[in-house]
């Protein structure tokens, strides 16, 4: 075989090869740029699985078993826990008594550090310090803040009764003081300021966060076409500042909905059941049928689905990401 016959199947060779190989290099790349991500987001989501998707697993299987109060599981009960729960006395008012407690607690927060948002985006003396003490109550434990404020209504003894007594409206401090966390009537009011004061710091600094992106420009154009303060609150702040507010409203929808430190620590549900909701009626029923208290967490799942749900529907949400 000659050399110039060597050299053509040589290169028939190459010109063959080199689009396999081509192939080859474009698969892998393909390939790295699909996984690379995972490099990323593989973590999270494996963290994801094991703190939210797996410990929700498992709530639903042990919600349809029979568990005893030391956890041993006795077979499958079907559906006889959910009926079991549908059928207590307390269910339906505690159910009753959550949804008011999140509308309550989550209306005032919003209105307030609305007007809080607003006072500490003007200029006046002594805005860095206030700013700074409204921070106080996030950075303290939710626990402790409920245990200073139980302390304080102690009856006789509490920091409210003493400022009564001293304003002429208590005459006797041991004998006429009444518990303020003993009576039905005034329990839940108390603890819907506690959660009330506690969300204060978050919501405030969420909204004056929303604020400081509308630009001045904005209110000069009103002022210039003549506009009322009022007429630009509602056509220029209340509209820029939805983002802010979605956001505040969500998350304080799911943390006062599955609020339990300041409940439990201040009253336990008590007196009767006329300050638990249903996130502290499930701690309480594992003392005495933790199938039952499994169930109770599925219907407490369910419930701040459907809330978010709704609140998702009816804000429009998709209109501020889009």
């Amino acid at each position: 075989m000659s050399d110039a016959t060597v050299a053509r199947h040589a290169a028939g060779s190459a010109q063959r090869s080199g689009p396999t190989v081509r192939r080859k290099v474009s698969r892998r790349q393909r390939a790295a740029r699909v996984l690379a991500p995972l490099v990323w987001i593989g973590p999270a989501t494996a963290l994801i699985g094991l703190v939210v998707v797996w410990p929700v697993v498992v709530m639903i299987s042990t919600s349809t078993q029979k568990v005893s109060s030391f956890g041993e599981i006795n077979g499958s009960a079907g559906w006889n826990n959910f009926k079991h729960l549908f059928h207590e006395i307390a269910f339906k008012g505690v159910v009753e008594r959550t949804i008011v407690w999140v509308i309550v607690v989550v209306t005032v927060t919003m209105l307030v550090s609305l007007a809080l948002a607003q006072l500490f985006n003007q200029s006046f003396p002594g805005r860095r310090i206030t700013r700074w003490a409204l921070i106080a109550p996030w950075a303290a434990s939710v626990l402790m803040t409920a245990i200073v404020f139980k302390w304080m209504l102690t009856p006789g003894y509490g920091l409210i009764d003493i400022l009564k007594h001293h304003l002429g409206l208590l005459p006797n401090l041991n004998g006429s003081a009444a518990d303020p966390l003993g009576q039905a009537k005034s329990a839940m009011p108390w603890l819907m300021f506690v959660a009330v004061f506690v969300s204060l710091p978050f919501t405030t600094y969420t909204i004056l966060a929303g604020l400081s992106t509308i630009p001045g420009e904005v209110y000069e154009a009103a002022r210039v076409d003549g506009a009322s303060r009022w007429h630009t609150y509602r056509s220029i702040t209340i509209p820029l500042l939805r983002p802010a507010l979605t956001v505040a409203t969500l998350i304080n929808v799911m943390n006062v909905f599955n609020s339990f430190p300041i409940i439990w620590a201040m009253t336990h549900g008590q007196p009767g059941y006329t300050t638990t909701t249903t996130t502290v009626y499930m701690y309480i029923l594992k003392g005495s049928d933790l199938g039952e208290s499994a169930a109770m967490s599925v219907v407490n799942f369910g419930l701040i689905i459907v809330i978010v749900g709704l609140f998702l529907r009816f804000s429009r949400w998709k209109s501020e990401v889009e």
